[in-house]
């Protein structure tokens, strides 16, 4: 017999967090996040509890665990769109359709009790947070920044009754043997026809405290309207500074402002960190921290995480 329970205890908690780590053990291919900041959704003062509710199951089968799931009321998302909708994140299982079925009926039954008519996921708190099924690319490893699960979670959820809203693309770029100096040419003649400026940080310190609020009003307007997203509050942006401060080289930033030194344009580059944290399944310890130090100092690959454009610079 199934026995989906709601988690509670440290000891639930626990076994909430390290599920997916037991259940993805000898896939090559998964990527834990950091353990440490998987363990905050579960401190009184998490950053999205200003916005959001959210509950947690833990799903067994004869006193084994086989499954978990959460559920999220994005307040925020709500207000944005008009909806009464509620998310599922978190959603591991086995390959049992029993077992999905009965975790999700318990997120269904306690949207229903919070007055919502919608379900959709897997979405996090924010798109800051791991998000979409993969459907494809599974010979790949996982992004640090990306979700990964197995194959066999896109049947288990068309069986409990969901049905595809959006796709995300994700692609692999290569650079090119030999730069094309037509490029060069072509950005040098657009900052001079737009009176813009590229920006290179030389103090990152100083820099975050001049521009970084300009930087997050032009993400908002860029993403404002995307699937899934919502505006930063001001403890999301606290949050995204101090996760990536250790990150943050001026290598990894692309700024363009303009005469007024208004922030026009942002892109954000992350060192390739996946093979630094899955061996330790995301925990720092010294092996870890040395591999990801490594990692941000001379990265294999890049991973493309931002990009804002004022819209008056938008083609």
């Amino acid at each position: 017999m199934i026995v989906v329970k709601e988690v509670i205890t440290k000891k639930e908690q626990k076994e909430f967090l390290e599920f997916p780590l037991k259940l993805y053990k000898d896939e090559k291919n998964f990527v834990p996040p950091l353990y440490g900041d998987e363990k905050k959704i579960f401190n009184k003062n998490f950053t999205y509890n200003e916005s959001c509710e959210t509950i947690y199951y833990n799903a067994y089968l004869a006193g084994k665990m086989v499954g978990r799931i959460s559920g999220i009321l994005q307040k925020d998302h709500n207000i944005k769109t008009s909806q009464k909708r509620i998310r599922f994140t978190r959603f591991d299982s086995i390959d049992n359709v029993d077992v999905a079925k009965a975790l999700f009926s318990e997120v269904e039954k306690w949207g229903k009790a919070k007055g919502m008519d919608i379900i959709c996921g897997p979405l996090g708190f924010s798109d800051l947070e791991r998000e979409g099924l993969l459907v494809e690319g599974f010979e790949y490893m996982a992004t640090f920044e990306e979700q990964y699960n197995f194959p066999y979670y896109a049947k288990l959820i068309e069986a409990c009754g969901y049905e595809k809203e959006v796709d995300w693309l994700e692609h692999r770029l290569y650079k090119p043997e030999v730069a094309d100096p037509r490029l060069e040419k072509l950005t040098k003649m657009i900052l001079e026809k737009y009176e813009l400026k590229v920006l290179v940080p030389t103090n990152m310190n100083k820099f975050i405290k001049k521009y970084a609020d300009r930087i997050f009003e032009l993400l908002d307007e860029t993403y404002k309207n995307l699937y899934g997203t919502v505006p930063f509050t001001a403890g999301m942006k606290k949050m995204m500074l101090a996760n990536f401060k250790l990150i943050l080289k001026p290598d990894y930033l692309s700024i363009i402002v303009d005469k007024e030194d208004n922030v026009v344009c942002f892109g954000l580059m992350l060192p390739e960190l996946s093979y630094a944290v899955k061996k330790s399944n995301g925990k720092l310890t010294i092996p870890c921290i040395i591999k990801l130090l490594k990692a941000i100092n001379k990265p294999k690959h890049i991973d493309l995480a931002l990009i804002g454009v004022d819209s008056k610079y938008a083609m």
